[in-house]
């Protein structure tokens, strides 16, 4: 037996194996009792993207802008404010060419084979209003496509070629299964670089960027950039589970992908009728407080509050009375608006939807024929001229606008129909459907008072706004000027 004075105690080294082993069995253990996971790298995406990339296609676009651009009154104006322009004489009569001539916009983006008859799904900006789509394979092949279909609500288009060999669709993955902080994988054409390979996890699902009525993204650190537009998202079997769409700015690696599973039903409606057409309820909603679940006396926080049931509608019809709280659609429990919204949109119209609801302290199930929702129905909108600094167009509300926003006919205030992008409004986030209650507290009837309160506040340095939001409820919104 060794032996080694340490503390002026011997050691006896025949015990280290005994020890080794016992440590051994303790953390495997440890391990399997799953208190430690550890979230390992994959060695390599090598095999992933050879198998996926012949899948991904390059989307190139031409559109056609009419009246010439506006790039040439900024070159051929005067650089010397009211004094004469000493060129223009020599640039006249190429301005005005320039001004009346169209021209052609490139852009481009990606896609990916949905099936060997040659059907790709890209992204609706991406296609949207052009005169000309190609695709570029992964080997070079170069088709004309034709649109299919698109639909601007969820921003997914599908397009196709023809003739098209051998090709090799991409299969589609549950966008439900994903976990935060599992691996996925990006494949497109950021800045025009094709068939482009970036790694990252995912960070968060179910996010809301305010880029329509049915946001549900999923967010990734997996690098997407501008040509990424409309390509997959992938998972570690190789399988799509989202559709690349949008960035953030003023982010870094910051991306967002459209789930699979909602785009299914897009993409399933696009494919049979060219367009799609959604559910519609009839009811306002809101989301529950811990206020209103004390209130109502409710064992859970999850459901949503009717607060408006529009009259003549599905919920009217069916017997949804404001107060109901609804809990389920079709058995699937519900614990958003946004939740509800998007069942009841993604449900098929004449579909007899079987609601859950607790009214009055009791539970009880409704069922409710869905109509149509007038998504692009064309309101005779009423612009305002005055606001043209802030980048909003407002309206009167009416029935045509209530049931577009999912608002109340008889709410008072005016109504935000549209929002020009990068605008002061913008900016400070005020949307599209939000209703102006107040402008610096004093109390918005109509248009028309709107327009006399923002003459009064015309030299103010900022506005104050009093919003009242469909599914989130009033909120207070200041606009800087410039």
């Amino acid at each position: 037996m060794v032996k080694c004075m340490c503390h002026g105690k011997p050691t006896d080294f025949r015990l280290f194996p005994l020890m080794a082993i016992t440590l051994t069995v303790f953390w495997l253990v440890f391990l399997s009792m799953g208190t430690v996971k550890a979230l390992a790298a994959p060695e390599s995406f090598s095999e992933l993207a050879k198998a996926a990339k012949p899948g991904v296609v390059n989307i190139r676009t031409v559109k056609t802008i009419k009246g010439g651009s506006p790039v040439f009154r900024h070159f051929f104006g005067s650089p010397f404010g009211g004094n004469r322009n000493p060129f223009e004489d020599f640039f006249k009569q190429f301005q005005e060419e320039g001004l009346n001539r169209d021209f052609k916009q490139r852009s481009l983006g990606s896609g990916f084979i949905l099936s060997k008859d040659g059907y790709i799904v890209t992204n609706n900006h991406v296609i949207e209003d052009a005169d000309q789509i190609k695709v570029i394979l992964f080997d070079n092949r170069e088709f004309d496509a034709e649109l299919v279909g698109r639909d601007s609500k969820t921003d997914i288009a599908l397009i196709r070629i023809k003739g098209g060999k051998n090709l090799k669709p991409l299969k589609f993955g549950n966008s439900d299964n994903l976990e935060v902080g599992t691996w996925v994988v990006a494949i497109g054409s950021p800045f025009g670089l094709e068939q482009t390979v970036t790694a990252g996890i995912v960070s968060a699902k179910g996010r809301i960027i305010g880029s329509g009525p049915y946001d549900d993204f999923i967010q990734t650190d997996a690098s997407i950039n501008p040509g990424n537009s409309g390509g997959p998202l992938l998972n570690m079997n190789g399988e799509v589970v989202g559709i690349n769409t949008a960035i953030v700015a003023s982010g870094q690696g910051i991306g967002f992908a459209i789930p699979v599973n909602m785009a299914r039903g897009i993409i399933d409606q696009l494919k049979d009728k060219g367009k799609v057409t959604r559910g519609w309820l009839g009811v306002g909603i809101q989301d529950l407080t811990p206020e209103l679940v004390d209130y109502y006396g409710l064992k859970a926080d999850s459901g949503v509050l009717v607060t408006q049931v529009f009259e003549d509608d599905p919920a009217d019809k069916a017997g949804i009375q404001v107060n109901d709280i609804i809990l389920s659609v079709d058995g699937k429990p519900v614990s958003t608006g946004r939740e509800l919204s998007s069942l009841i949109a993604n449900s098929q119209v004449g579909h007899q939807t079987k609601l859950g609801v607790i009214r009055d302290g009791k539970a009880q199930t409704i069922t409710v024929t869905l109509v149509k929702r007038d998504d692009e129905e064309k309101s005779p909108a009423v612009q305002n001229r005055e606001s043209d600094e802030w980048g909003i167009t407002i309206a009167d509300v009416n029935s045509e606008f209530a049931r577009r926003f999912g608002i109340d006919v008889t709410e008072n205030g005016v109504l935000v129909v549209d929002v020009k992008e990068g605008s002061l409004a913008g900016k400070a986030d005020i949307r599209a459907g939000d209703v102006i209650k107040e402008i610096n507290r004093s109390v918005v009837k109509d248009r028309n008072s709107f327009i006399q309160i923002m003459k009064k506040n015309k030299n103010a340095k900022s506005v104050q706004f009093l919003i009242k939001r469909p599914n989130v409820g009033y909120v207070a919104v200041k606009i800087e000027r410039r």
